[in-house]
């Protein structure tokens, strides 16, 4: 008798801001039926207790300027898994599409014939709002400009000299290694005073945040041993508390 064709799948999810319980309905109910599961370092490892026990919970993470598993390293697990055990699960932190390269794998996975689904996570800068910074505030910020802080070369995004003419929030993902360039193009450009925050390990027991002008944010990461991964965030709504005073 032939063998059964097994059809390959992958699902590129969001595992959320690492608080495992930010993870959607619909990632939690795949964790429990997929056979294979390729995790990545800021993905909270609670959730891989909601896996079958036949599970393959495989760890593909890169660690910031760190170990990392290269990207063709990964794309043949996809190829080589999802032909052979059909669903795989792709468990990514926060949301995928934002800076978490989850499209460039879905695209190889369509190259190789492989069916794609995409569920989206709540990204790290929508867990600013449990420290009371809101990205948008009526009057005061009504727009978001979304930044990587190091791109595929290694240096800042010049998307950010466009950004600071704005009167945006302006949030930069990976950007803890620039950050005294960030503070001095601000301070360049003559708003060294404006408020900002870095947000380490949003979301967990364990987070810390430092607050104050973008022009000590190095000094003050530094005293706080604040690290990556971490999110800068720059604009009036860091220091709403006293822009609007709270009871």
């Amino acid at each position: 008798m032939a063998a059964s064709f097994v059809q390959p799948e992958l699902i590129v999810a969001g595992a959320g801001a690492g608080d495992p319980e930010l993870i959607t309905l619909k990632a939690y109910r795949l964790l429990q039926e997929v056979p294979v599961v390729l995790y990545d370092n800021l993905v909270n490892k609670s959730l891989l207790e909601y896996t079958k026990p036949d599970c393959e919970n495989i760890y593909v993470g890169k660690l910031p300027y760190g170990d990392y598993t290269p990207q063709e390293q990964i794309n043949a697990l996809i190829k080589e898994k999802a032909f052979a055990k059909g669903k795989v699960l792709r468990l990514k932190g926060g949301d995928p599409f934002i800076f978490g390269r989850g499209f460039e794998e879905i695209l190889y996975a369509r190259q190789q014939g492989i069916k794609t689904t995409f569920i989206p996570g709540i990204t790290s800068m929508q867990a600013s709002g449990l420290y009371d910074i809101p990205l948008t505030f009526r009057n005061i910020s009504e727009s978001i400009w979304v930044v990587t802080g190091t791109k595929k070369d290694g240096s800042l995004s010049a998307d950010l000299q466009l950004a600071i003419q704005s009167k945006a929030t302006v949030v930069i993902y990976m950007g803890m290694k620039k950050l005294t360039e960030i503070a001095n193009i601000y301070i360049d450009k003559g708003y060294g005073d404006m408020p900002a925050a870095i947000i380490h390990y949003a979301s967990l027991p364990y987070h810390k945040i430092a607050k104050g002008m973008i022009k000590d944010l190095p000094l003050l990461a530094t005293e706080q041993h604040i690290t990556h991964p971490s999110l800068i965030i720059i604009g009036p709504v860091t220091n709403i508390d006293n822009l609007i005073g709270t009871e």
